[in-house]
C-alpha cells in the first residue's frame, strides 16, 4: 500500500471513529431516557412528554444557527468541538444522576427541572458537534463515501453498546444501576475524548469561502433550491416515523411483550442489522441510485412495523425478526439522507448551515414524537401495567403511515446526485 493510500486511510479512520461516541450518546438521549425518568425515577409520562417535547424543540430551532455559525468560524472548529465535547460528556453524566425524587411536592419539580437543564446542555453540545462532524464529511475528496462508511459503522458500534448496556442495567437493580452508569459515562467521556483527539490531529479538509450573507437571507437561497426543497418533505415525514417507535420501543417491549428483561438484545439485533444492511444499500446506491435505495428500505421498513402489530407476550421472540427487517431498512436511513443533502447543488459554501437545516427537521421529528406520551396518558396508557391497544397502534401501524406518505413524497422527488 503506497503512503498516500495510508495517509488517505488514516484520514477516513480519524474521521469515522467519532461517530461511536456521538452513538453511544444519541441513543440514550432519544430512546432509552424517556424509560429511565419514567420507569426508574418515578416521573409521571404527562410532564416527562412536555420537558422532552420543550427542551428538543429549543434544540432543533438552534441547529440552522448553529450550523451557520460554524461555516462562518470554520477555522475555529476543532476548538468549539473539543468545548463541545466537554459539556456534552458532563451533562450526559448529569442526566443518569437526577436528584432523588420525593414526594413532597417539591421534589418532582426539581427533578424535571434538572432534566430540562442537563438536555438542554447535552442536546446543544451534541448538536454542535455533529454538524461540525457532518460538514467535515462533506468537504472530504470525492465526497468522503469511504469516510462515510467508517462514521456510520463506528456509529452503529457505538449504537449496540448504548442498546445493550443501559436497558441491561435497568433491568438489574438499583446497585447494578447505579455502579454500572457511572461506569458507562466514564467510559463514554474517555472514548469521546479519544476520538475528537485524533480528528482534531487531522488537517481540515477543503475550506471554502465562510458565507457573506446573514442567516435570514441564506435560509431563502436554501428555499430557492428547488432539489433541496423537494427532498424535505420526505425527509421530514421519515423522521417522524422513525421516531415515534423511538421513543416508545421500551414501553412496547416492557409492556406489549413483557420482555423488558431482553430488551437490550431487541435493541443489540436492530442495529447489528443495521450495521449489515449499511453496506448492501451503499452498493445499490452505487448501481442505481441514492433515492431509488432510500425508497426500496422505506418499503422493507413498512413491512417490518406491519408485522409488529400482530405482536403479543406469547409471541415476543417473533420481535427480533421485527428488529432485523427494520434495522436493515434502518442502514439505509442512517447513511443514505446525509449523502443526498451533501451532493445537492449549489450548497457547497453553506453545507454547515444546510445540514443544520436538516438535523433540525429530525429534532423537529423527535420533540412531535415527545407528544406522543401525554397523548398516549390522556388514552388512558400507564407506563408498566401491561398490553394497551394504543400503545400498540401508536407503536406499530402510526409509523406506516407515515412512512408510506414519506415513500410516495420520495417518489416525485428527482433530486438525484450528481
Amino acid at each position: 500500500m503506497s503512503s498516500g493510500s495510508e495517509s488517505s486511510l488514516l484520514r477516513d479512520i480519524s474521521y469515522g471513529l467519532l461517530g461511536a461516541p456521538l452513538a453511544m450518546a444519541a441513543l440514550p438521549l432519544f430512546v432509552q431516557m424517556p424509560a429511565y425518568y419514567a420507569n426508574h425515577v418515578g416521573v409521571a409520562l404527562a410532564p416527562l412528554g412536555w420537558i422532552l417535547f420543550s427542551a428538543r424543540l429549543l434544540d432543533m430551532m438552534q441547529d440552522p444557527l448553529l450550523g451557520y455559525w460554524l461555516d462562518r468560524r470554520r477555522a475555529e472548529q476543532k476548538k468549539w468541538m473539543i468545548a463541545a465535547g466537554i459539556i456534552l460528556a458532563c451533562a450526559f453524566a448529569g442526566l443518569w444522576k437526577p436528584p432523588s425524587l420525593s414526594q413532597d411536592g417539591a421534589g418532582p419539580v426539581l427533578v424535571l427541572c434538572w432534566l430540562a437543564l442537563m438536555l438542554i446542555m447535552a442536546y446543544g453540545a451534541h448538536s454542535l458537534i455533529s454538524i461540525a462532524y457532518l460538514s467535515w464529511g462533506a468537504r472530504l475528496p470525492g465526497g468522503g463515501l469511504r469516510a462515510v462508511g467508517w462514521r456510520e459503522g463506528a456509529g452503529l458500534a457505538g449504537v449496540l453498546l448504548a442498546s445493550v448496556i443501559p436497558p441491561y442495567l435497568m433491568a438489574n437493580g438499583v446497585s447494578a444501576l447505579t455502579q454500572g452508569l457511572s461506569a458507562y459515562c466514564l467510559s463514554f467521556a474517555a472514548l469521546l475524548i479519544v476520538c475528537l483527539a485524533m480528528l482534531i490531529r487531522q488537517p481540515q479538509p477543503i475550506s471554502l469561502q465562510a458565507p457573506a450573507q446573514p442567516w435570514y437571507a441564506i435560509l431563502r437561497q436554501l428555499y430557492s433550491n428547488a432539489h433541496l426543497r423537494r427532498l424535505v418533505w420526505p425527509y421530514a415525514l421519515n423522521a417522524l416515523s422513525m421516531a415515534i417507535p423511538a421513543t416508545l420501543a421500551l414501553f412496547f417491549i416492557e409492556d406489549q411483550l413483557q420482555a423488558s428483561s431482553m430488551a437490550g438484545a431487541f435493541l443489540a439485533s436492530y442495529f447489528l442489522a443495521a450495521a449489515g444492511g449499511l453496506p448492501f444499500w451503499i452498493l445499490l446506491a452505487r448501481k442505481t441510485s441514492l433515492v431509488q435505495s432510500w425508497r426500496y428500505a422505506m418499503a422493507l421498513s413498512i413491512l417490518g412495523f406491519l408485522g409488529a402489530f400482530f405482536l403479543n407476550a406469547d409471541s415476543a421472540p417473533l420481535y427480533f425478526v421485527i428488529c432485523i427487517i427494520t434495522g436493515v431498512a434502518l442502514g439505509a436511513d442512517l447513511a443514505l439522507p446525509p449523502l443526498l443533502v451533501g451532493r445537492m447543488p449549489g450548497q457547497e459554501e453553506i453545507i454547515g448551515i444546510t445540514y443544520g437545516l436538516f438535523t433540525m427537521l429530525g429534532k423537529l421529528a423527535m420533540s412531535l414524537a415527545s407528544l406522543i406520551l401525554p397523548i398516549l396518558a390522556t388514552c388512558g396508557y400507564e407506563s408498566g401495567r401491561g398490553s394497551s391497544s394504543v400503545l400498540l397502534i401508536t407503536y406499530a401501524v402510526v409509523p406506516c403511515l407515515l412512512k408510506g406518505i414519506a415513500l410516495l413524497t420520495l417518489s416525485q422527488c428527482h433530486c438525484e446526485e450528481n
